[in-house]
């Protein structure tokens, strides 16, 4: 069975045969996380940018489980350097692996945390397993690369935040879900925090009268890919 599992916030957990990919796992911390990640056989992680909600655990992970980092080259380096194995790519950039391909795309955003004050761009990514293609947004704000992302890659699923203050709201993540031309939107970096407060039924409301399917997941619910 190939599975998408929402974690809260911005985290996802993809299984493919024996494969389990990691998406910005912010579990520790995280009001939202359920998820032991010791008990989960765990060969990657993506990781968008370096704000601790999306680096996350990925460090811990990777040295406990041996999964590898992918992730923007000065973030990537950074994972390296606290003991982590980690792949370091650029806006762009295509991997692929036995369970699908991953690029990195861009995202309006900053990328940091205490510990490394700049930790190269912001980015979204593309999956494509199995020709099932699944975009997660990252943190960004409304950008008019949603419609070239959409017009050249035609996505699926649409994972896109819609909190406001750090990124896009609902309205504008309604927008860029139009532009992207995918047919089912899963909002994430919502109701995590009290600034990121947003009302999912409204978003719901918006993405299905442009004809689109919202899917507003709970905590540790799947879709099968």
């Amino acid at each position: 069975m190939r599975k998408l599992t929402y974690l809260g916030h911005s985290a996802f957990f993809i299984e493919k045969d024996w494969h389990g990919i990691l998406i910005d796992p912010f579990i520790t911390g995280n009001p939202m996380a359920n998820f032991d990640y010791k008990k989960k056989r765990i060969t990657h992680i993506i990781v968008t940018h370096a704000h601790l909600d999306h680096l996350g655990d990925a460090i811990a992970i990777s040295k406990h489980s041996g999964a590898v980092i992918v992730a923007v080259f000065e973030l990537a380096n950074y994972c390296m350097e606290k003991g982590a194995k980690a792949i370091g790519v650029n806006i762009g950039g295509k991997l692929k692996f036995d369970w699908g391909t991953v690029r990195f795309l861009p995202a309006v955003h900053s990328s940091s945390n205490p510990d490394l004050p700049y930790g190269g761009l912001a980015a979204s990514v593309l999956f494509d397993i199995e020709g099932t293609t699944i975009y997660h947004a990252g943190d960004t704000s409304l950008m008019s690369d949603f419609s070239l992302i959409g017009e050249i890659y035609n996505p699926y699923y649409a994972l896109l935040p819609v909190g406001g203050y750090y990124t896009m709201d609902i309205e504008e993540a309604a927008i860029a879900a139009k532009m992207l031309f995918a047919m089912e939107i899963i909002p994430i970096h919502y109701n995590t925090f009290p600034n990121i407060k947003a009302d999912i039924h409204k978003f719901s409301d918006l993405i299905e009268s442009q004809g689109q399917k919202c899917l507003p997941l709970k905590v540790n619910e799947y879709v099968e890919l």
